[in-house]
């Protein structure tokens, strides 16, 4: 008999100020996940541009979020007090590739790192306004 299902964890939903299509198309291309775009047409919503995203999201890969046009009275993301932790998730070589990748056009806040405590850490924030910790443990001499 099989167990309880573990919990699913919470998964950042961004409104990109008119960017959506160009940010995720962005951070798929940075994870390595496919990326499914539905516009404000196509789901039948008339409170955007037909053309703008409606709900998109990456799929196949390390990373979920999702994303959409602000639309409305939705205000677009600001992100301040928040990071999306790319902790441990993945490889050092691959995260050092992905803190490189989100550092373009973007600005680095602290620069990716060998922490006192022994681990590797840094932030960035996106050209899309994303605040990314990004970091794994020890100095990950893979």
């Amino acid at each position: 008999m099989p167990g309880p299902t573990p919990p699913t964890p919470p998964t950042p939903y961004v409104h990109f100020p008119g960017t959506a299509r160009e940010a995720l198309s962005f951070y798929g291309d940075v994870f390595g996940c496919s990326v499914q775009l539905h516009t404000f047409e196509e789901l039948g919503r008339t409170d955007g541009p037909g053309d703008a995203v409606a709900h998109g999201y990456l799929t196949d890969g390390p990373v979920v979020l999702f994303g959409s046009d602000a639309a409305g009275d939705e205000r677009p993301v600001r992100c301040q007090g928040m990071m999306l932790s790319l902790l441990g998730t993945a490889a050092p070589s691959i995260l050092r590739g992905w803190f490189v990748r989100l550092s373009e056009g973007g600005h680095v806040v602290d620069d990716l790192q060998v922490r006192p405590w022994g681990d590797s850490d840094g932030k960035v924030i996106d050209r899309f306004g994303l605040h990314w910790l990004v970091g794994f443990q020890g100095d990950g001499g893979d």
